[in-house]
């Protein structure tokens, strides 16, 4: 969702006042969207999540699909995605304006063009997008993502979670093994950052991630409050807390994105995975490409202090 920020605030400007975004609920667009003027609202569509069936798969649900695109009451919209089936429930619901992609099945539930050739699939999220609004004739000068957040609550949410600044946000947390920095390096790192005098380290994740953030408090045997853990707060909380950092390094998550888009220098542990080239703030930090792909395992904790400090020109605060 991060990706699409510039996108959905070009197409906003273009349709002359905010817009509704349709998406996914592990998006968490309602909490990213809380300070955004270019959104109007949230609506979630609930398809494929993980674990169990959503209220809009099957034939069933597909019908109640048809019944939130009808309830919305909107005149057109704009697919950033090639789903068939979501265009197929808009063009039932009896939006006459659909517009999107347009490659392969989508393309005759759509009511115009521009369409892009298939080829672009191959590119990253983002470029998608950016093509199509391009292609559309938007006004559209950067897509560099960049968030907006209420910088009245930063210090007030800061001071809730006790932290003094400077600070820096660790980001542990990571759904797939291979995005997996691993809880000894992290442990590592906190210390490092500990020795050169940083005040306060934050560890940012899940609920499912509080057995390693135990885990590296207790390896630094850090005096109470040294090393903060912020698990599974509201993603308002997080940017708050992110906005306030001096600088965020940790695994390549939605949490690093979002350290990205509000401007404050990110060291993404990229590992094997392919690296971002749409944020001016994001560094990356990955293993030697040697034709293997095995995520994190040779990225080191010397290689990561060393482009923090290369960048930085210098650890310390």
């Amino acid at each position: 969702m991060v990706w699409h920020v510039a996108h959905i605030r070009a197409i906003s400007a273009w349709a002359g006042g905010p817009v509704s975004v349709i998406t996914k609920p592990r998006s968490l667009a309602d909490q990213l969207f809380a300070d955004e003027p270019a959104v109007r609202d949230v609506h979630f569509i609930d398809m494929n999540p993980h674990g169990r069936r959503g209220r809009h798969d099957g034939v069933l649900g597909f019908w109640r699909l048809v019944q939130l695109f009808r309830a919305g009451g909107w005149r057109s919209v704009v697919f950033l995605h090639h789903s068939r089936t979501l265009a197929m429930a808009a063009w039932i619901a009896g939006i006459k304006d659909r517009r999107g992609y347009g490659w392969g099945s989508q393309r005759p539930f759509l009511s115009r063009g521009p369409f892009l050739p298939k080829s672009i699939g191959k590119q990253h999220q983002l470029k998608r997008a950016t093509a199509w609004v391009r292609a559309a004739g938007i006004p559209f000068d950067d897509d560099e993502p960049s968030l907006t957040r209420a910088e009245r609550d930063s210090g007030q949410v800061c001071a809730a979670f006790g932290l003094v600044q400077p600070f820096v946000a660790v980001g542990i947390g990571s759904s797939e093994v291979l995005r997996q920095w691993g809880t000894d390096k992290f442990a590592a790192l906190v210390a490092a950052l500990l020795a050169a005098g940083w005040r306060q380290v934050v560890l940012v994740g899940g609920q499912e991630d509080q057995a390693s953030a135990t885990r590296i408090i207790a390896a630094n045997k850090a005096a109470p409050g040294l090393v903060t853990p912020i698990l599974g707060a509201k993603l308002s909380a997080v940017i708050a807390v992110l906005a306030e950092a001096s600088f965020y390094v940790g695994n390549n998550t939605g949490v690093m994105n979002i350290a990205g888009a509000l401007g404050i220098p990110t060291f993404a542990l990229f590992g094997t995975t392919p690296i971002f080239d749409h944020g001016r703030t994001i560094y990356p930090i990955t293993a030697e490409d040697t034709g293997r792909h095995d995520g994190m395992v040779r990225v080191g904790v010397e290689q990561a202090l060393d482009v923090i400090t290369a960048k930085r020109g210098g650890l310390a605060p």
